[in-house]
């Protein structure tokens, strides 16, 4: 169950944020005036379909049609007095897709502290057997391998501080390389300190870009490769990794990131990125004492 006060906190900041979107769309927005527009309101605001959105993965439901229509529709009508039906709440949800992504960005990652976590999650668009039966993602998913074996779909690459705070994430293809994401100054621009990663971010050229951006990449060396001087500190940290594990475990099994029911790629991102937002309102993170 979720509470009352958890229910208005996020719809209070939801809604603050959107009159601030709102306000910035209104003054930068181009307009096409050959392309009429109607400003028919919609029986649900944005803000409320946002909210069910962040509610469904913070509860750790399993089917969102259900959690619409069986929690929100009978149990929540003080808090949503007017609803749609669950098709037109689906169409709606197309519509928040953009403004979700800049709430997440703006509003639901922490703060780099020094001491940061990198990791790549797997999420599957369907099982590997039937990656050539498969149609939503068509030419968009790829087959990619990781510690668990080959899978089909996209990775999700995260970045987290102590504190168990996202600090940034980036979506890409599962035959993507987990050091690629690091090399574009758009994962790591608000990151500084130590950054620690496992054995797949092993690179000579990637310590020395990230060194001179100001990021000290930490990983454990392979069988093959010389033994290097490190901190003990850091040695000790490059133990408490599995904090970041303990993050995509949450992300997965609580919030719900990653299902093979999805019907459309705008849906699936929608679905990742109110996972994060959901994650950011926990109020018990994973983390590490660094004292």
């Amino acid at each position: 169950m979720i509470s009352d006060d958890k229910i208005t906190t996020i719809y209070y900041i939801v809604d603050e944020f959107f009159k601030e979107f709102d306000n910035v769309l209104k003054d930068y927005a181009l307009k096409d005036p050959k392309i009429k527009i109607r400003y028919r309101k919609s029986a649900m605001s944005q803000s409320e379909v946002m909210t069910i959105m962040i509610l469904f993965h913070y509860g750790a439901f399993k089917n969102l049609k259900h959690f619409y229509q069986g929690y929100v529709q009978r149990h929540m009508k003080k808090e949503f007095p007017v609803t749609v039906s669950y098709n037109r709440f689906v169409e709606l949800q197309k519509k928040v897709n953009v403004p979700m992504a800049v709430f997440v960005k703006m509003r639901c990652l922490g703060k780099c502290t020094g001491i940061s976590f990198i990791d790549s999650t797997p999420i599957r668009a369907c099982h590997i057997k039937r990656e050539k039966q498969h149609k939503t993602f068509k030419n968009i998913a790829q087959k990619g391998q990781c510690s668990l074996g080959w899978f089909y779909g996209f990775k999700l690459h995260l970045i987290i501080n102590d504190k168990g705070e996202v600090l940034d994430f980036i979506l890409t293809t599962g035959n993507v390389d987990d050091r690629e994401p690091l090399k574009s100054m758009d994962l790591h621009k608000w990151i500084f300190g130590k950054l620690f990663g496992d054995k797949g971010y092993i690179g000579k050229d990637l310590f020395e870009q990230l060194f001179i951006d100001g990021v000290h990449l930490i990983t454990k060396i392979k069988k093959n490769m010389k033994n290097s001087l490190i901190l003990l500190q850091d040695k000790i940290m490059l133990r408490k990794r599995a904090l970041i594990e303990s993050v995509n475990d949450e992300l997965k099994n609580i919030c719900q990131i990653e299902h093979t029911r999805h019907r459309s790629f705008d849906n699936f991102v929608l679905n990742i990125l109110s996972a994060l937002a959901a994650y950011s309102f926990f109020d018990k993170k994973p983390s590490i004492n660094t004292n």
